[in-house]
């Protein structure tokens, strides 16, 4: 095991130097060093599970140190493993921009030519629609909190009003029957204004669901 571990840590050596080769390669040697570095990347995952083996194998003094410096060849390998993927994208995007922008410039238009209108950047017309959705909901918002108070202060008005009936009710002595029909209109207003709210709060998620 201490053999292979040695030897792990070379290629991880191995890995760093790579990477500064990297740095320092011209752009037309970079798809060679990369595949170097994957390759060493490679071996160091193989190398890393057979450890993982041999581990277990290992007499339980001796275990827990040996399992700590696998976990720490793993970290390091898929530190660098990450490392690699940003870089390769990094240059892919790189020859992208390149590539659009020769594009561009080697583009020819002539005078009469009706097709001279460069399209405006997909972005920029992105962040504009974002801005004007924003805008939109900011509007709705304020609606919906407009309507939300104006159902909350009729409550409250409907709750006083009920209160002050059934004072004068009872100062008039009304009879049972005629309490029982003004606390079940008293009922259908709330349910009535229940719905009104619950009503709102559909109507706004559907217009927030289909503006965004």
């Amino acid at each position: 095991m201490n053999i292979l571990h040695h030897r792990t840590s070379a290629l991880l050596e191995e890995v760093h130097r790579h990477f500064i080769r990297l740095e320092r390669s011209p752009p037309e040697k970079f798809h060679i060093v990369e595949q170097e570095l994957q390759t060493l990347l490679d071996t160091i995952n193989d190398n890393c599970s057979k450890l993982d083996i041999l581990v277990n194998k290992e007499i339980p003094s001796r275990r827990v140190a040996a399992r700590v410096q696998v976990d720490q060849l793993k970290y390091d390998c898929r530190h660098y493993q990450t490392s690699l993927q940003n870089v390769i994208h990094r240059r892919m995007q790189r020859e992208q921009e390149t590539k659009e922008r020769e594009e561009l410039l080697s583009k020819k238009f002539s005078a009469n030519d009706n097709n001279t209108t460069i399209l405006i950047d997909h972005s920029l017309q992105h962040n504009t629609s974002l801005q004007n959705a924003n805008r939109g909901m900011d509007d709705l918002l304020g609606s919906g909190t407009s309507i939300l108070t104006n159902l909350r202060e009729q409550k409250v008005s409907l709750k006083g009003a009920h209160k002050k009936i059934l004072d004068i009710a009872n100062t008039l002595g009304l009879s049972n029957t005629v309490m029982r029909l003004i606390e079940k209109r008293t009922y259908q207003d709330k349910y009535v204004l229940l719905g009104g709210m619950i009503v709102t709060c559909v109507i706004m998620v559907l217009i927030v669901k289909y503006l965004t």
